[in-house]
């Protein structure tokens, strides 16, 4: 009885040893690098031109751009959330008249960002053709590239950027009207 318990055990020993050995060749093999020839390692270090499908602007143009930062804290004179209903963030733009919820890239000195229309303004100096207020972020990196100093703070002396080039990639669904903006009021 004992011969044949050892024998078992042994059995299952070297079954498991055996095991063992072929899960190690597996994993040794699949981890050999072929050896490339001369065309593949050529091929391998060429630049690849993208295939990513470039989103047709419905609507551009060109505009002064300023900044604001209004979370609805009641700080720095904010007047109340967004009027989207989305927190205010980087990204988020107001128009004066475009559909809320709008997605808009926004260029200036060969910098882009992209965001969306969640809130209405800028007020009075839509009418002098200041028609995009942008977020602190957005504001400072197409300035400069740099950080601004705080979300109300660019850290920068300017307070608007002419020549902003706006593309209107998708329109929103919420109120407001499509086209060329419209002075707020």
């Amino acid at each position: 009885m004992r011969k044949r318990a050892l024998n078992h055990a042994l059995t299952a020993l070297t079954g498991t040893a055996m095991a063992g050995i072929v899960v190690a060749g597996v994993a040794a093999a699949s981890t050999e690098v072929p050896e490339q020839t001369a065309a593949h390692q050529a091929a391998a270090v060429q630049p690849h031109k993208s295939k990513a499908k470039k989103t047709k602007s419905l609507y551009t143009g060109t505009t002064t751009a300023s900044y604001f930062w209004d979370d609805g804290s009641g700080v720095n004179g904010d007047t109340g959330a967004p009027a989207g209903g989305k927190p205010m963030q980087k990204g988020l733009f107001a128009s004066p008249s475009w559909p809320l919820h709008t997605k808009v890239k926004v260029t200036y000195n060969g910098r882009s960002v992209t965001g969306f229309v969640g809130d209405r303004g800028p007020g009075e100096p839509s009418h002098r053709g200041v028609m995009l207020d942008l977020d602190t972020y957005t504001f400072r990196y197409l300035l400069d590239g740099k950080k601004p100093a705080s979300n109300y703070d660019t850290g920068s002396d300017a307070g608007h950027i002419k020549g902003a080039k706006y593309e209107v990639l998708s329109w929103g669904t919420g109120a407001g009207e499509r086209g060329a903006p419209q002075p707020l009021g």
